[in-house]
């Protein structure tokens, strides 16, 4: 199969992942004018768990066996912590205020990998780090009145969603992506349920579509990714997920008469050249490495 083939098929699935966050933001900002966060994701769970357990049902209910409990404990303390921040930033500022400060994740995750993984922190790494915080304080703007409650929830869980990658990566060493899934519901599950209980609202008959939509996307997203990076590098697919700012900020411009934010463009376009630079950078380095190997193979 050409180069050019894989591109294509790797762009169509990151077609669908952009389409999938982009229904879950709407979503999860129609379900907030009735339930609370929490509930949010109690229901979600739900929804994501007949998924999995369907998928489970075809190829085998072996592989939701762990030799990691812990390590999938600490993980969905602190992706719910980040699925928390997430939603509740969804509802109390602009959609692009959140992408773009969620673009903020590959910046703590570098840090956090090279804390607890023990990675190294190259100077490609180190250049997206300094251009992700230079860029995050471009959209923050300290003093001027933009950082809000909803803002300071999406940073901390943009910090929360890094940590809770460094420990997926951990974990994908030795558990299949549905075990991890699977895991994933079944514990959050609870996290969700027991406080929304001291507020609980019976959603209605029309939040029933948008409860499926943000329980269904929340999946297809994460998988249409995944399988954009079997068909293409990360220097193609990487550069595709950028598009999610300007799309969601036209979503929001266009559904809830959101103001367009130049800063928030320009803070984002400086992220996104920072990680752009590591990407390639790991890239070229990964493909040098495997050159030098097959030269000195026999």
């Amino acid at each position: 199969m050409t180069r050019s083939r894989h591109t294509w098929r790797a762009a169509l699935w990151m077609g669908g992942a952009l389409l999938s966050f982009m229904a879950m933001a709407v979503s999860g900002r129609e379900l907030s004018q009735e339930l609370g966060t929490f509930q949010i994701l109690f229901f979600r769970s739900i929804v994501s768990l007949i998924v999995i357990s369907a998928l489970l049902f075809c190829s085998g209910w072996s592989q939701v066996r762990t030799q990691h409990p812990t390590r999938h404990l600490l993980r969905n303390i602190t992706h719910f912590a980040g699925q928390f921040g997430w939603f509740y930033a969804i509802a109390l500022i602009p959609l692009a205020d959140v992408f773009a400060i969620e673009f903020t994740m590959p910046v703590w995750m570098a840090l956090f990998a090279a804390l607890f993984l023990h990675e190294r922190l190259t100077p490609p790494r180190l250049f997206a780090v300094v251009m992700g915080i230079f860029g995050m304080l471009i959209i923050l703007r300290p003093g001027t009145g933009v950082i809000t409650p909803g803002a300071m929830a999406m940073v901390v869980g943009a910090i929360c969603f890094a940590l809770a990658n460094t420990a997926t990566k951990s974990l994908t060493r030795t558990e299949s992506p549905l075990c991890i899934l699977f895991y994933m519901v079944i514990l959050q599950m609870p996290m969700a349920l027991i406080p929304s209980l001291y507020h609980w609202q019976t959603p209605s008959p029309a939040t029933w579509p948008w409860l499926l939509l943000v329980g269904t996307t929340a999946l297809s997203a994460h998988y249409c990714m995944a399988r954009a990076f079997q068909h293409a590098d990360a220097t193609v697919v990487v550069p595709m997920d950028f598009l999610r700012l300007p799309l969601i900020a036209l979503v929001g411009a266009l559904v809830y008469d959101e103001p367009l934010d130049g800063f928030i463009l320009i803070g984002a376009v400086i992220m996104c050249l920072g990680n752009g630079v590591s990407i390639r950078a790991e890239n070229t380095q990964s493909r040098g490495a495997g050159a030098s190997l097959e030269n000195q193979a026999p």
